[in-house]
C-alpha cells in the first residue's frame, strides 16, 4: 500500500507511539525490539509524579521481556507480600502466594524512578523520543490513521498506538464510541513524610461509610494516600486519612478521573488504544500499571503480526478488541462484586449491570 506525501521517505516511522508512561513505553520496546522504527511523543518532561507505585510480582515476567526486570528486582525498593483488607468487620492480610518459605512479593516503584526507567531503556533499544511534544491532530487518509501532527511537526507511520492515557486522544480525535459504566468518580491522592509503623510492613485498603482510602509505604519516611468516594459531592473535602494527621504532607492533593469507562474499538485501520486510553476502572482494582504493560505488548503484538500476514489484519485488530473488552468486562465484574461486599455499596451498582448488559449484548452484534 502506498500512502500520500512524505510517508515514504526516511523520516517515517512503522509505528508512532502517543504517550510515554508505562503502556506506551512497553510498546515501542517491544516493537523495537522486533526490528521497527518507532518513534514515541510525550508531552511531558520527565522525571513526572503520577500515582500507581504498587507493583504486583505478576508482573515480572512482563518486566523481563522489556529487560527492565534486573533494574527493578535488584533496585533498593520496597517489597511487600501481600496487603490489608478491612473491607466492613475485622482485619486480613491478604498475600499474593507462594510458599511459606518463598512468598511472592510486589513491588513499591515511585512512578516517576519506574517511567524513568522505562524511557531509558526505549532510547537504548533505539526510539526516537520527542519529549516534551503536544499531538495537536490525527492525520488519516481514505479512513485509514497514518500520523500524527504535533508541535514538533507531523510524524508518519504505518501504525499508530494511542497510550495517551485517561485522555483517550484517538478517541476523541476520531469520535469512536464508548460507554459509561459509572457516574463520575474522582480519586484523591497525596503524599506525607514521618514514621508511621502500622503502614510499613504492606499497603492496604479500608472501607468506611462514603467508599475507601489505600495508604502504602512507597520509600524510607514517605507514603501515600488514595481516596475514592462514591458519591461525587464527597470528594471535595477528601484529605489524608485520621492515621497520617501527625505526618507532613509533601505537596497538594491531587486529583485523577477515574470514572469507569471504555472504548469500544480499541484497533481499527492503522491504529491500537492501549492502557487508561482504551479503559479505564477506579485504582481499587490494584493492577493499573500491570493492565497498561500487557496491553502496550500486546498491541505490539498484534502489529508485529499484521506485517507477517497483511492478509489478515481484519482477523487481527478483532481479536485485539475482544481481547481487551473481555479483560475490562472481567475486571469491572470483579469490581462490582467487591463493592457489593462493601459495607455501604455504592448505590449506582444496578446501573452499572444495565449498561454491561447492554454493551456486551451490542459488541455481539457488531
Amino acid at each position: 500500500m502506498t500512502l500520500p506525501g512524505r510517508f515514504n521517505t526516511l523520516g517515517d516511522y512503522d509505528v508512532v507511539v502517543i504517550g510515554a508512561g508505562p503502556a506506551g513505553c512497553a510498546a515501542a520496546i517491544f516493537c523495537a525490539r522486533h526490528g521497527l522504527r518507532v518513534a514515541l511523543l510525550e508531552q511531558c518532561a520527565f522525571p513526572r509524579e503520577r500515582p500507581g507505585e504498587t507493583l504486583p510480582p505478576g508482573i515480572e515476567p512482563l518486566l523481563q521481556q522489556l529487560d527492565v526486570a534486573d533494574a527493578v528486582v535488584q533496585g533498593d525498593f520496597i517489597r511487600h507480600t501481600g496487603h490489608w483488607v478491612q473491607w466492613g468487620a475485622g482485619r486480613r492480610f491478604s498475600a499474593f502466594g507462594g510458599e511459606p518459605a518463598t512468598p511472592w512479593r510486589g513491588f513499591q516503584i515511585p512512578r516517576a524512578t519506574f517511567d524513568s526507567l522505562l524511557l531509558e531503556k526505549a532510547v537504548e533499544r533505539g526510539v526516537h523520543v520527542v519529549q516534551p511534544c503536544r499531538v495537536n491532530e490525527v492525520i488519516r487518509h481514505n479512513d485509514r490513521v497514518i500520523g500524527a501532527r504535533t508541535t514538533a511537526g507531523e510524524f508518519f507511520s504505518r501504525q499508530l498506538i494511542d497510550a495517551s492515557g485517561s485522555h483517550s486522544w484517538l478517541m476523541r480525535q476520531l469520535a469512536l464510541d464508548h460507554s459509561l459504566f459509572s457516574p463520575l468518580l474522582i480519586a484523591k491522592y497525596g503524599y506525607a513524610t514521618g514514621e508511621r509503623a502500622a503502614c510499613d510492613e504492606a499497603p492496604g485498603i479500608v472501607a468506611d461509610a462514603q467508599g475507601w482510602y489505600w495508604t502504602a509505604r512507597v520509600a524510607p519516611k514517605l507514603y501515600n494516600w488514595t481516596r475514592l468516594y462514591f458519591d461525587k459531592a464527597q470528594a471535595r473535602q477528601a484529605g489524608p486519612p485520621a492515621m497520617f494527621d501527625h505526618l507532613t504532607a509533601v505537596g497538594g492533593i491531587r486529583g485523577a478521573d477515574v470514572t469507569w469507562r471504555s472504548c469500544h474499538r480499541t484497533a481499527g485501520d492503522g491504529y491500537f488504544i492501549v492502557g487508561d486510553a482504551a479503559f479505564v476502572l477506579d485504582p481499587g482494582t490494584s493492577h493499573g500499571v500491570l493492565k497498561a504493560i500487557m496491553s502496550g505488548m500486546m498491541a505490539a503484538h498484534a502489529i508485529i503480526r499484521e506485517n507477517a500476514l497483511p492478509r489478515h489484519r481484519s482477523a487481527i485488530n478483532t481479536q485485539y478488541r475482544q481481547w481487551m473488552q473481555r479483560w475490562f468486562v472481567r475486571d469491572m465484574n470483579a469490581m462490582g462484586e467487591l463493592y457489593r461486599s462493601h459495607p455501604s455499596p455504592p448505590h449506582w451498582l444496578s446501573m452499572t449491570d444495565r449498561r454491561n448488559q447492554a454493551t456486551t449484548e451490542a459488541a455481539g452484534h457488531r
